[in-house]
């Protein structure tokens, strides 16, 4: 019997094993379909009502693909541009830092250096450019697990609880609410984050003149839709509006919207007026907020912003059923000295 209790442990090993490797690619495009869904799930159960859940789902999944597809393209044509820049800028530089006049060694070096550095970005840009395919297969299984997660909610939501243990389905139905609050919060913070992001950086390309009130609008809304996608974030435009200054020679405007961009509108608001907006829903201490927003980035990348903050609040939800468990178990002991103490009649 006991061998054969390991062969089958074996077994179970090797094929979880196997199905990690073969999910491990799509593990962030499958999360952030479930993370995109759960945000989605209140306006698919206002139109499950007249429609059904099914073609609720489809109709919102479908307008969600043609959103992100614009989105997408608009997006490609962007990258584009800001990776051509950036390369330009580099060379640009290293052009005009070997026409000072430095020591000979100075310039040697700095000729050594872009003979090394230039070809080696280039490379780089590239591979990015041909890395395509890969983020058009994640952005198909983002939107199947997205689709997925709305049209059958009710029936996960049915297992995960089916899986609650009877002996302590008090503690797991905390656990899950736990969760549920958290990622409420997130959801929340995230949309209202992005939104000041789009505005701060409509007022930036107007405060610091890139361009006039249309294109200004157009880059926060950009802003705005570039902060929902997981590889790039907002920060791209404003580092194409650096990049454009620097090439133009306004390396002071270069300057001023990048320090704007970085401390007001990506990355640095996720881990400031994130963690308050969160810790605010969540009556959660902000240090501890913050702590797993950045261990969770550092560890997992950008899907550790959410699992950080929601693995630290299960954390104190097991601290506080562990720390009731042993009170409750000190308690019987502590009744028989209490009658003992009592003066005989």
């Amino acid at each position: 019997m006991k061998a054969e209790e390991l062969v089958w442990g074996a077994v179970v090993a090797i094929i979880l094993y196997v199905t990690w490797r073969v999910v491990n690619p799509l593990v962030t495009p499958i999360f952030f379909g479930f993370v995109l869904a759960y945000a989605s799930y209140p306006l698919q159960r206002r139109l499950s009502v007249r429609l059904g859940r099914k073609r609720s789902a489809l109709v919102i999944s479908l307008s969600m693909l043609v959103f992100g597809g614009a989105l997408t393209l608009e997006l490609l044509l962007v990258s584009v541009q800001v990776l051509m820049s950036f390369y330009e800028g580099i060379v640009n530089v290293f052009n005009w830092l070997l026409t000072l006049p430095l020591p000979p060694d100075v310039l040697n070096f700095l000729q050594h250096f872009q003979d090394q550095a230039v070809p080696k970005i280039a490379d780089y840009l590239s591979r990015q450019a041909f890395s395509l395919p890969s983020y058009l297969l994640q952005l198909f299984v983002f939107f199947f697990t997205y689709y997925y997660a709305l049209a059958y909610g009710e029936e996960i939501r049915a297992q995960i609880y089916a899986l609650l243990p009877e002996k302590n389905r008090e503690l797991g139905e905390e656990i899950l609410r736990s969760v549920n609050k958290t990622l409420s919060a997130l959801v929340r913070a995230w949309l209202l984050l992005n939104v000041a992001k789009g505005i701060l950086m409509t007022l930036g390309f107007i405060i610091f003149r890139v361009s006039d009130l249309y294109t200004a609008i157009v880059a926060g809304f950009l802003t705005f839709a570039f902060s929902f996608v997981p590889l790039f974030e907002g920060w791209m435009i404003w580092l194409a509006a650096a990049i454009y200054f620097a090439v133009k020679g306004a390396y002071l405007h270069a300057l001023g919207i990048a320090l704007y961009g970085f401390f007001l509108v990506s990355p640095m608001p996720d881990y400031t007026i994130r963690p308050m907006l969160v810790a605010r829903d969540t009556e959660l201490d902000e240090t501890l907020v913050f702590i797993g927003m950045i261990g969770g980035t550092w560890a997992m990348g950008l899907k550790g912003l959410i699992i950080g903050p929601i693995v630290l609040n299960l954390l104190l939800v097991l601290l506080k059923e562990w720390k009731r468990l042993t009170e409750s178990s000190r308690q019987p002991s502590q009744a028989p000295q209490e009658l003992s103490s009592r003066p005989s009649g």
